[in-house]
C-alpha cells in the first residue's frame, strides 16, 4: 500500500516540474530568433529564403547530419559543429574579404558586420554585407565538396549530398544559425543565443549570465540528487534484509530430500 505522503509528493514534483516546462517553453517560443524572409546583399540580389532555410533544416535532418554532428554548439563525437565550423570560416572569409589576417582594420570591420543586427521586423527580410554575402558563396562551395566527397574520408557515407539545390538549402540552414549565435539580439549586447558558440574572430564569447546559470543548473542537479537519495535513506529501504535469514526454496537439502 503506497502512503499518502509519497503520493502527494509524487503530484508536488510532477506539478512544480510541469509549471517550470511550461515557463521555459513559453520563453523559447517567445525570444526565438527570427527566421528571415529572405535574405540578399546590400544590392538586393537575394542569397536564399525562409523556405531555403527550413529546407535546409530538412536535408540536415533527412541525411542523419544531426547524428553526425551538430549546430547551435551542442557538440558532437564525429562530425563538425556545423554552426560553429561555418562561423568560423565566414569570419576567416570576410577578414580576408577586407585586407587579410594583417590588417587590424579588417578583423574590426569583420566584427562590426557580424555584431550588427541588420534584420528589418517590418519586412521580414536580413540583409549581408558584401563580406557576409562572399562567406556564403565560399561555404556553399566548401560544403558541395564537402558533403560529395566520394569516400568516407570525413565519416560520412560517399557522395552524401550531391543535389546542388539541397547543397544550397543546408548551407542557407547553416549560415541562418551562425547569424543568430552572433548577431546583436535587439536591447541587448549579445545574440540570440548568448553568443554561443563562441569564436573570439567576431568577439563571440560566452555571457556571464550563461556560464552562470550552466554551474547553478550542474549544482541543481546533483544536489537535487543528493537530496533525493537522503530522503530515500531516511526510511528503512536501505537496511535490506539479512541474507543469513533468508530461507532458500531451492536448497539442496531440499531437492534431495
Amino acid at each position: 500500500m503506497i502512503s499518502r505522503g509519497w503520493i502527494q509528493a509524487a503530484a508536488m514534483v510532477l506539478i512544480i516540474g510541469f509549471f517550470i516546462m511550461g515557463v521555459l517553453t513559453y520563453y523559447t517560443y517567445n525570444d526565438e530568433p527570427p527566421i528571415p524572409s529572405v535574405v540578399k546583399d546590400p544590392s538586393g540580389t537575394v542569397l536564399f529564403t525562409r523556405a531555403e532555410i527550413m529546407g535546409g533544416q530538412q536535408v540536415f535532418l533527412s541525411n542523419g547530419l544531426m547524428q553526425y554532428g551538430s549546430i547551435f554548439g551542442h557538440g558532437a563525437y564525429l562530425g563538425p559543429d556545423f554552426t560553429t565550423e561555418y562561423l568560423h570560416r565566414a569570419a576567416l572569409s570576410s577578414i580576408d574579404f577586407y585586407g587579410g589576417q594583417g590588417s587590424d582594420g579588417a578583423r574590426s570591420q569583420t566584427i562590426a558586420d557580424f555584431k550588427k543586427n541588420q534584420y528589418d521586423a517590418a519586412t521580414g527580410a536580413l540583409t549581408y554585407t558584401p563580406a557576409q554575402a562572399h562567406a556564403f558563396e565560399e561555404n556553399r562551395r566548401y560544403y558541395s565538396a564537402f558533403f560529395g566527397e566520394p569516400t568516407t574520408k570525413f565519416g560520412l557515407r560517399p557522395n552524401a549530398i550531391r543535389d546542388p539545390e539541397d547543397i544550397r538549402k543546408v548551407t542557407a540552414f547553416f549560415s541562418w544559425s551562425a547569424w543568430t549565435a552572433s548577431t546583436a539580439r535587439p536591447g541587448h549586447p549579445y545574440s540570440y543565443t548568448n553568443n554561443w558558440p563562441p569564436e573570439p574572430l567576431v568577439d563571440n564569447h560566452a555571457t556571464a549570465d550563461s556560464v552562470v546559470w550552466s554551474v547553478l543548473s550542474l549544482i541543481a542537479l546533483l544536489g537535487g540528487l543528493g537530496i533525493l537519495l537522503g530522503v530515500f535513506g531516511r526510511w528503512t529501504f536501505w537496511d535490506g534484509t539479512d541474507v543469513n535469514n533468508r530461507q532458500c526454496p531451492f536448497a539442496l537439502r531440499t531437492m534431495f530430500s
